[in-house]
């Protein structure tokens, strides 16, 4: 096991507002990405009264090597859940406001309708919110185009060369084809994609993956350090230090992103209101 570099120790934040939106999302009884996928950002995001949304369950179709989320069966869509989303974001008087979900290849859209259900309920309770869908494999991409969240995200995740062992349930032109897919059907949405760094993968496969994304037209880009939650889980290959991450930016900035977060503790959700949408 390669041992962690300390700039990647991650301090720990608290205030009132940590254990206010802990509270709240227990009352409602609302799932988030931050704890679900053990993200390490978790204090310094609830501190600032910010939390990512995991809508649909937090049991996932998928066992790709590199999450901590559940595997399983998963529960059947609450169809209530949208309100109560609506409802958190109204009391955390969120400006932006990002959501996302376990794949679920159990349902005919890939929970297409509840997304866009989701968005409806925010719209309809905080219309000023803006927001961000961080999206799976979703076929159905018209249903939730049409309602023109701000950002839809769909995360890559890694280099082509690696998704047998990372993403065995994924593929990686189909993803960049959904990524090209979402700006087809609407122009008007910002495209978002997440790289992950440190398993396995070199510069050549980096930037090949930067001009795939470029050519299907995403508009932002976060790059960040994997971090293996378990030993069960994909192992950490290399630990990229944090010059390599600013460089990555300056070239994917160069190259043409419109906004690029690149940092080891960066996540797809991380900070998403300080992209340009």
């Amino acid at each position: 096991m390669i041992k962690k570099p300390d700039w990647l120790r991650v301090p720990y934040f608290y205030s009132q507002s940590s254990e206010e939106i802990a509270a709240l999302i227990k009352e409602l009884n609302l799932n988030t990405v931050c704890t679900e996928a053990n993200c390490p950002n978790q204090s310094e995001c609830f501190s600032k009264r910010a939390a990512t949304f995991l809508i649909l369950g937090n049991v996932c179709t998928r066992k790709c090597t590199f999450c901590n989320v559940a595997f399983g069966v998963p529960h059947p869509v609450d169809a209530d859940e949208p309100h109560r989303i609506a409802l958190a974001v109204k009391r955390l008087a969120l400006k932006y406001v990002v959501i996302t979900s376990v794949t679920r290849d159990d349902l005919p859209d890939g929970g297409a309708k509840h997304f866009s259900d989701v968005i409806t309920a925010i719209r309809s309770l905080v219309p000023e919110t803006k927001i961000e869908v961080l999206i799976p494999e979703i076929q159905e991409l018209k249903i939730i185009t049409a309602k023109t969240p701000e950002v839809i995200s769909h995360n890559i995740e890694t280099v082509k060369s690696l998704y047998p062992g990372v993403r065995p349930g994924a593929d990686y032109e189909r993803s960049i084809s959904l990524i090209a897919e979402i700006k087809r059907l609407n122009p008007d949405i910002y495209t978002k994609s997440g790289l992950m760094l440190g398993l396995g993968e070199n510069e050549d496969e980096i930037l090949e993956t930067f001009d795939d994304l470029l050519k299907a037209n995403c508009n932002y880009l976060t790059i960040g350090q994997y971090l293996s939650p378990g030993k069960n889980h994909f192992p950490v290959h290399e630990y990229i230090e944090p010059a390599k991450f600013d460089e990555y930016k300056r070239i994917a900035l160069k190259l043409g992103f419109k906004s690029v977060a690149s940092a080891p503790l960066v996540r797809s959700s991380y900070k998403a209101d300080e992209f340009s949408a």
